[in-house]
């Protein structure tokens, strides 16, 4: 029994213990979403264009997340719609960065792992570069998208006399708080994965202009800055579709499926 099956059966047994029902669903979502990320995986190693590939499994991977979660199905429905018109322009943004920045490949800090090993495996590596992107800010915004959607309709049910102002107000100050917590779960979950890089940098006495260009650190930070850009695009997109949900159907948002 190694290590990371313990971990996985504690998270199990974790999750049964705080969800019950709905932690066995999303340890179910984990499994699904890890199989999918498989696939893409192995689906581009095939051959089959990246392209294409990615923004398919990308929409799969959101609709597990998204719809094995908790949720009245218009919290549901709503924060689909967010997620995926945010992956969209995550895709531009990440094909602009690679195509601005050559992020693409190895550096010389990857040296030691890749020696005796050949590079010519025949995938574009600029395809991979925007994969990881991708892939690296769906949760977030998954997340940002199903936390201001699910508090506004939580506001819509407590207090059914809002207005359609006094709404917007709620969503502007709901999302000012899931925004702060969010960036420095990015940021900080950025920081801790690179510490080790940043310590060779300083071993090695690297210069400013080796440091803000190191290729292995510009990526994390540029993904980190997509998974940022994400979560702000999720969280006033959620707003706006929720805001046209309440101006539309009033308190009829909440209907009897969705209590």
């Amino acid at each position: 029994m190694n290590a990371i099956f313990v971990l996985i059966l504690l998270l199990l047994i974790s999750l049964l213990f705080v969800g019950g029902k709905q932690g066995a669903l999303t340890f179910l979502g984990l499994f699904l979403n890890c199989i999918l990320i498989f696939l893409l995986i192995t689906l581009v190693n095939w051959g089959f264009t990246a392209m294409v590939v990615l923004p398919i499994m990308s929409v799969l991977i959101l609709s597990v997340a998204i719809y094995l979660s908790a949720g009245r199905q218009k919290v549901l429905a709503i924060t689909w719609k967010t997620s995926v018109l945010v992956l969209l322009l995550i895709m531009v943004l990440a094909c602009l960065a690679q195509h601005l920045g050559h992020l693409q490949g190895y550096t010389l800090e990857n040296s030691d792992e890749l020696e005796g090993l050949s590079l010519a495996v025949g995938i574009d590596f600029s395809n991979l570069a925007i994969i990881v992107m991708v892939i690296s800010a769906l949760g977030a915004i998954a997340e940002a998208a199903m936390a201001v959607t699910a508090d506004l309709f939580e506001v819509v049910e407590r207090t059914p006399e809002i207005s359609l102002d006094n709404l917007k107000k709620q969503g502007t100050t709901i999302g000012s708080q899931i925004l702060g917590t969010a960036m420095n779960t990015l940021f900080f979950g950025m920081l801790g994965a690179n510490i080790p890089l940043l310590v060779w940098f300083f071993r090695l006495h690297y210069s400013a202009a080796e440091f803000m260009n190191g290729k292995l650190l510009i990526f994390e930070v540029v993904t980190m800055l997509l998974g940022m850009i994400g979560i702000m695009c999720s969280i006033k997109v959620a707003i706006f579709f929720v805001e046209h949900a309440f101006h539309k159907e009033g308190r009829g948002i909440l209907n009897e499926s969705d209590l």
